[in-house]
C-alpha cells in the first residue's frame, strides 16, 4: 500500500528468550504466509517456552499450522473458521479470545480489545515490565 518499514530483526533471527511474547498480525499481505515455515516455527517456540503466544485477523491459522490450538478456545478472520478447527482448536468466534498464553482476535474491529487483552497478560508475566 505504499508504505515503507525499515526491519531491523528477520524472523529467523528473534531469539525467544529476549521476549515475553510474539504478536502476529493478519492483513491482506498474511493469507499468503500463514504456512510460513519460519513463523510457524516460531508460534511454536513461543508457546512451548511458555511464552504469550498471539494473533490477530487470518494470522491465527498460524498458530494452528503450528499445532499449537489442539483443543484449545480461539477465533479468528470470517471465513478462517475450519483452518483452526482442522489445527484441532475450538473455534468461538468471539471477537478476542483467551486461553491460557493464548489470545485471538478476529479482525480490525477487535484490535483495542485484542491489545489490551495481551497488555493484561503481559502484567502477569514474571519479568514484565508491566507488573
Amino acid at each position: 500500500m505504499g508504505g515503507k518499514v525499515n526491519v531491523d530483526l528477520s524472523v529467523g533471527d528473534v531469539k525467544v528468550a529476549d521476549y515475553e511474547g510474539v504478536a502476529f498480525i493478519g492483513g491482506p499481505g498474511m493469507v499468503e504466509l500463514v504456512e510460513n515455515s519460519e513463523f510457524v516455527k516460531l508460534a511454536k517456540e513461543f508457546y512451548d517456552a511458555g511464552k504469550l503466544t498471539t494473533a490477530i485477523c487470518i494470522a491465527p491459522v498460524i498458530l494452528a499450522n503450528a499445532g499449537i490450538l489442539k483443543g484449545k478456545k480461539a477465533t479468528v478472520w470470517s471465513g478462517a473458521e475450519e483452518e483452526i478447527k482442522k489445527g484441532g482448536g475450538v473455534y468461538t468466534g468471539k471477537s478476542v479470545e483467551v486461553d491460557g498464553k493464548i489470545i485471538t482476535a478476529n479482525g480490525p474491529p477487535a484490535a483495542e480489545d485484542f491489545g489490551e487483552a495481551i497488555v493484561e497478560a503481559l502484567k502477569t508475566s514474571a519479568f514484565s515490565p508491566l507488573r
